[in-house]
Order: structure tokens, then sequence, then C-alpha cells
């Protein structure tokens, strides 16, 4: 096939050359569609075994391959062009395609760090699931490293100092380090709240010490994000949970349940049948744990009242379901009480006037002899 060898060498024919730059998108959209097919199949098989790392390098693949194929294509059209017609222009192709290789490597990085992030936070895929906010934190912080060492290499290929730089940042990063200090506590701050995790997303919690409480949102670098009962968003920087009192409520393992209930003085001599009644009700009540401390004793005398107090915990640690069942021995009491026969008394004073019976006999003496 002697009339085929043109295509096969550098040439100006327009024809030759023209046939040569389709040929080279041809083989690249080929290439590029089989590798495509190829990894997309393994990282089927790979999704049934259920693996955290291949799949994630086989999700991060898809398109830095197909962007290191059309960039290989890209470079033999531009070696053929410079062939054809050369140009000082060309003489930027090197350097270029070292950054896009740079590029392209800084790329499958990232994309393989958040992928392997998210696969480490699925319980189907891991053994041991990873917290979600632990891994999105130290995603962020490879991520962050991945994009600064590319960074270093592309300017070292463009010939800019890397140590002349290192140098210089040095000097500024005292000043910025002044400037930022805050900015570097919050950061800090949200370090020890992924390494400590006093509390994570999706946890509810209050600070004695400040009018936080609510849902957290969102864990940042510099903020963490919490929602209100009010469904309104508080912004708090992490460096203050350092220096404050969480409480984390939703860690509790029960449910308080803490009244006092009244008995009028009339009806004392029922007190010891009610408090015995109380009890035998709280420790066979479905929602009540028994095994945890269970009080219900006379202890207070008040002003018009002989108090009862009950203290016990429920099994569930839902605030829903807790209203419920604290609804429902509230009701159990009060029939309790009525079943005895005796009152819950309203606040009452009584107010003793010793004269007031002879200042009214007097008033309607003088009335009549008038």
């Amino acid at each position: 096939m002697p009339h085929l060898l043109p295509y096969f060498q550098v040439s100006r024919d327009p024809a030759v050359w023209l046939m040569q730059l389709l040929a080279i998108v041809l083989v690249s959209a080929a290439v590029d569609a089989v590798l495509q097919r190829l990894l997309a199949g393994a990282a089927h098989a790979a999704d049934r075994h259920r693996s955290v790392w291949d799949d994630a390098l086989l999700q991060a693949a898809r398109l830095p391959a197909r962007l290191l194929v059309w960039g290989l294509g890209l470079s033999a059209a531009l070696r053929l062009w410079q062939a054809v017609q050369p140009s000082r222009l060309f003489d930027a192709v090197p350097d270029a395609q070292r950054l896009a290789v740079i590029g392209i490597a800084a790329l499958l990085s990232m994309r393989f760090i958040r992928h392997a992030e998210v696969n480490l936070a699925d319980p189907a895929r891991s053994a041991k699931a990873v917290d979600a906010a632990t891994a999105r934190s130290i995603g962020k912080l490879l991520r962050l490293c991945v994009a600064i060492a590319a960074a270093l290499m592309a300017m070292q290929t463009l010939g800019i100092s890397v140590s002349g730089l290192m140098a210089m940042g040095g000097v500024g990063g005292i000043a910025i380090g002044f400037a930022a200090k805050d900015l570097l506590a919050n950061f800090f701050g949200g370090l020890m709240i992924y390494w400590d995790k006093p509390f994570r997303e999706g946890d509810w919690i209050r600070s004695p010490d400040h009018a936080i409480e609510g849902t957290v949102e969102d864990i940042g670098w510099r903020l963490t994000r919490i929602r209100t009962f009010e469904m309104r968003p508080i912004y708090v920087p992490n460096a203050l949970f350092n220096n404050i009192v969480v409480e984390n409520a939703s860690r509790m393992t029960h449910w308080r349940i803490s009244t006092e209930l009244g008995i009028d003085y009339r009806d004392a001599a029922k007190l010891p049948a009610i408090c015995e009644d109380l009890r035998q009700m709280l420790q066979t009540h479905p929602g009540i744990d028994a095994q945890q401390t269970l009080i219900v004793r006379f202890n207070q005398m008040a002003d018009s009242s002989l108090n009862i107090l009950l203290y016990c915990f429920t099994h569930t640690t839902d605030w829903g379901e807790y209203l419920r069942v604290q609804e429902d021995v509230y009701l159990k009491v009060m029939d309790t009480v009525a079943r005895h026969g005796a009152e819950l008394p309203f606040p009452t004073q009584t107010v003793y006037l010793p004269d007031l019976a002879a200042r009214q006999a007097a008033a309607a003496a003088g009335a009549a002899s008038a």
C-alpha cells in the first residue's frame, strides 16, 4: 500500500495533515470510549464487593483518564502542527504538558480522597465506619495538602523559585499570624472538635454558659452552624467551644421525670397509702426504667399542701416519646390520688383578724340605736 505511506509521514500537503489530525481525533475518541467502558466495568465489579479503596480509585479515575487521553491526543496534534508550520509559540508546549500532567495528577488525588471519604463513612462499605464529620475534615485537610503540593510543583515548572518564596513566606507568616490569630484559633478549635468529638452533626447540644441550644448542622473550619428550635441558625466560632461547657443532650441515656405532688392537709392520714401506690405504679410502668433511681417520698410540709417527691427515669431518649410517658405518669398520679379520696389543693391563705367580730357587733348596735 505505497499510496498510504504519505499519511504516516510529516507532510505540508493540507490534504495529508488534515487527515492525520482527523485520525488523531478518531483514535483519541476510540481509546477514550474503550477506557471508560473498562473503568465502568471494573467499578461495577468493585461496587458488588463493597470495596472502599478500589471503588474510590476507579470512580476517581474516570475524568482524569479522559483528560489524559485527550491531552495526549492534543499533544500529538500540536506536534504535527509544529512540524507542518514551525512557530515560537510551540516553545511553551513542553511546560504546558508538564503543567497538564500535574493538574491531572492533582485532580485524580482529590477525586480519590473525596470518594474514599464517602466510602469510609458508609456503614455498608466499611466494617468500622468513620464518623462523617471526621472523614470530611480529614478529606478537606488532605485535599488542601494536594492543592499546595500541586501549586508548588507548578511554580517550580514555570521557573519560580520555591525556596525564595518560602523564605519570603516565613517573614510574612509572622505578620499574618498576628493578624489572623482569631482565624487560627477557630481553625485549631475546629480540629479539637474533630479530635475530641464532644458533639457531631445532628446532635442536640446546649451551653449553660451561653444562650446556645439547638441541633448541630455543620462543623466548619472556622464556624459551627447550629439550628435552634425556633429554626434560626446560630454561627458559633469554633474557638468558643474551648472555653465553655457544652451539654450533649443527644447522648443522654434516659430522660428524667422530677416533680412534686401536693396533698391537702386534711388528707394527711392517706399519705402512706398514696405513696405506696404511686411507687408501685412507677415500678410497673412500661415506660419507666425501674433499674434507675426511683423515689416516691413525702418530703415537705408546705404552706398549703403536704408535698410528695416523684423522681424517676424513662427508658426512651426521644423527646416526643418522653412527653407521652410523662403525660401518662401524671394522669395515673391523679387517678391514684382520686382513688384514695384525697384532694390536690389550690394554693390558699387564711387571714386571721381577732377583733373583726367585736367591730361588727359595735357597728350593728350603733345602727340599731340610730
